[in-house]
């Protein structure tokens, strides 16, 4: 298990002169969408089978959005840091935090792509549909390892890889992952036993019509 969580300290959000973050537009309305509350009820309990036992571990849910899925993990764990760049996602998450009343949620604004590590270790690393929107995909999974204590869990959901019409023509995203690619990368990162599962479909309305993109849990452990 990861020793005890160094104090938090607060990381600066985006400027607010800058650019609009798309996902601080869709904060409020996210959880409207049945589909991605399924989506991460789906993933936790791949998770939980393939990533067991969890209890009394101290979680990462990178990449959050408004906690969806540490949300789904938290009675199954010890305690779960959920962290996003967002600020929007962030609001709408302390929100929910403090309706819940569970002890055992915090939220962070963390970017994994810039700035230092965080002073924190954790036993597991989770992230739901945000690996695909890291330019840096070597860089984030050896991020990950760092913030992995030994024999930690690292468990990535994400879509395969697909034609790049999920997002559309001209998106500054990966049109998914090849599995067999991507279990290289992350055994180069300094992950071993990884597997895949394929606990979720992501159903999207595109210019050719609704179309089914399958997608992939990989579930790996640090050395």
């Amino acid at each position: 298990m990861a020793a005890p969580l160094d104090p938090i300290a607060p990381i600066p959000g985006p400027d607010p002169a800058g650019p609009v973050d798309p996902f601080d537009l869709q904060a409020q309305a996210w959880d409207d969408d049945p589909a991605k509350v399924d989506r991460a009820r789906r993933v936790a309990e791949a998770i939980v089978a393939q990533a067991g036992p969890l209890s009394g571990l101290r979680a990462l849910d990178y990449g959050c959005g408004t906690g969806l899925l540490g949300f789904a993990l938290q009675p199954q764990v010890g305690h779960v840091t959920l962290a996003d760049r967002s600020q929007g996602m962030l609001a709408v998450l302390r929100g929910k935090i403090a309706a819940s009343g569970a002890g055992n949620l915090a939220a962070l604004a963390l970017d994994l792509a810039e700035g230092p590590l965080p002073g924190l270790r954790f036993d597991l690393i989770a992230t739901l549909m945000a690996l695909h929107h890291v330019p840096d995909t070597d860089g984030i999974l050896a991020r990950f390892h760092a913030l992995l204590a030994p024999g930690g869990r690292l468990c990535v959901a994400d879509l395969d890889l697909e034609d790049g019409s999920f997002h559309g023509a001209g998106a500054q995203v990966h049109p998914g992952f090849d599995r067999v690619e991507l279990a290289g990368r992350m055994e180069r990162a300094g992950f071993r036993a990884v597997r895949f599962s394929s606990p979720f479909q992501v159903l999207r309305t595109t210019a050719a019509g609704e179309r089914s993109y399958s997608g992939f849990l990989a579930v790996a452990e640090r050395d």
